[in-house]
C-alpha cells in the first residue's frame, strides 16, 4: 500500500515534508523519498522489509520493486543499502550529517509554486484578556511604538518578491498567534494605522503575506485618534505596558513559546510625575545628559545596577539610581521604578 501512495506522490509532483519532533519511519519512508520536493527537520527511519512468509521468490519479487520504485525517486544507494542492512526489528534513523550526505532534501525543478496564493486565516481573538488601563500621564503611558512612531511607509514591493518553493511557503505559513498582555514589542514597525479591535489589527498583519511577523495593539480606551495597531517586521524589542496586546505569529515548525522574564518600568503603572526619588545615584554626575524621559526609561530597564530613575524636565537629565529614596513631590521631574516581571502567552491561538 504504501509503495502505491508514494507512486502517486510521485506521479503527481508533489512535495513531503517531515516537521520538526515528527517521524517517518519504515513505511512511511516511501512516500517521503517520492516527494519531488524533500525536507527532513523531524526523523527519517528505515528498515528491512519483514514477512511471515517463507516464500524466497515473493520476498525477492518485493525488494525489486521496492528498488525499482526508490531508483524512480531518485533515492541514493546508500539509503537503500541502510535499509536492506537494518534488521525489521531495529530502526536506523538518519543523523542531521546523513540527511546532508545524502542529499535526503531537495528542492524540486519547478520549485516556484503554480498554486494561487492562499486566503489568509480567519482570525478570531474573541475571549483573548483585555488590557486595564491604569490613570497616570498620557503622554507617557502608550506603547512605545506609538511614542517614537514617525512616518512609516508601507513596505515597498509587497507581492513582488521571489516565488518560494512549496515546502518554503508552507514552513512559512503562520499557523498560531501567541497573545501577550501588559507587552509592548518595542520597534520594527513596518506600519501604523487605526483599527476597530485587537482582531482587525492581527488580520492587517496577515494581509501583509509573511512581511509581517509579529503586532502591538493600544488598548487604552482614552485614545480615539490617531494608530492604535503597529505591525512589525520582527518582535523588536519587548517592553512591560499595561495598555499593550502583542502578537507573534508561529509557523508550523515553530514550537510554542515559552514564558520570559525581564526588568521592566511600565509607563502606566510605575512612572510618577511630579515625584523625585533623592539619593540613590549611580554616579555624582547625571547618568545621560540631553536625554528624553523614553531614553532614561530604557537605559535603566538596560543597566542591570539601576533599580529606578529622575528625570529632570528643566535641565533634560537622567539620574539612575542604585537604590530607591523616599519619595517626594517635586514640580518638573519624573520617576520610575523598575519591577521584575515574567510573560507568558495568555492565549495561543490557531489559525483556520
Amino acid at each position: 500500500m504504501a509503495l502505491l501512495i508514494a507512486d502517486d506522490v510521485h506521479e503527481k509532483r508533489l512535495s513531503t515534508f517531515i516537521p520538526a519532533g515528527k517521524a517517518c519511519y519504515s513505511a512511511c519512508a516511501f512516500i517521503f523519498l517520492a516527494g519531488v520536493e524533500r525536507q527532513v527537520d523531524g526523523e527519517l527511519g528505515v528498515h528491512q522489509i519483514s514477512s511471515e512468509s517463507n516464500d524466497l521468490v515473493s520476498a525477492q519479487l518485493s525488494i525489486s520493486d521496492i528498488i525499482d520504485m526508490l531508483a524512480r525517486f531518485d533515492t541514493p544507494a546508500e539509503v537503500m543499502t541502510t535499509m536492506f542492512k537494518t534488521p525489521p526489528s531495529q530502526m536506523h534513523v538518519f543523523s542531521s550529517e546523513e540527511i546532508g550526505r545524502y542529499k535526503l532534501n531537495r528542492k524540486g525543478s519547478a520549485s516556484a509554486s503554480t498554486e494561487p496564493a492562499p486566503s489568509n486565516p480567519t482570525v478570531t481573538l474573541e475571549g483573548a484578556p483585555p488590557s486595564t488601563a491604569n490613570s497616570n500621564s498620557d503622554t507617557a503611558s502608550e506603547p512605545s511604538g506609538q511614542q517614537l512612531a514617525a512616518a512609516n511607509p508601507a513596505p515597498a514591493g509587497l507581492g513582488q518578491s521571489e516565488k518560494l518553493s512549496a515546502i518554503e511557503e508552507f514552513a512559512r505559513k503562520p499557523t498560531r498567534i501567541a497573545v501577550y498582555t501588559g507587552l509592548d514589542l518595542f520597534g520594527d514597525d513596518l506600519a501604523t494605522k487605526r483599527t476597530i479591535d485587537l482582531a482587525e489589527c492581527a488580520r492587517s498583519c496577515l494581509e501583509m503575506n509573511g512581511t509581517c511577523k509579529a503586532f502591538t495593539f493600544n488598548a487604552n480606551p482614552k485614545i480615539v485618534r490617531g494608530p492604535n495597531c503597529f505591525l512589525k517586521a520582527d518582535e523588536g524589542r519587548a517592553d512591560g505596558n499595561a495598555v499593550a496586546i502583542s502578537g507573534k505569529f508561529l509557523a508550523s515548525a515553530d514550537p510554542d513559546p515559552t514564558s520570559f522574564s525581564m526588568g521592566t518600568i511600565d509607563p502606566k503603572r510605575a512612572l510618577f510625575e511630579d515625584v523625585d526619588l533623592p539619593g540613590g545615584d549611580i554616579g555624582v554626575r547625571p547618568s545621560i545628559s540631553n536625554a528624553t524621559p523614553l531614553q532614561c526609561r530604557l537605559a535603566c530597564i538596560d543597566n542591570d545596577r539601576c533599580v529606578a530613575f529622575t528625570y529632570i524636565k528643566k535641565k533634560r537629565e537622567c539620574w539612575m539610581k542604585g537604590a530607591v529614596g523616599t519619595p517626594l513631590f517635586k514640580s518638573g521631574m519624573i520617576s520610575g521604578v523598575k519591577t521584575f516581571q515574567t510573560f507568558a502567552p495568555a492565549r495561543i491561538i490557531g489559525l483556520d
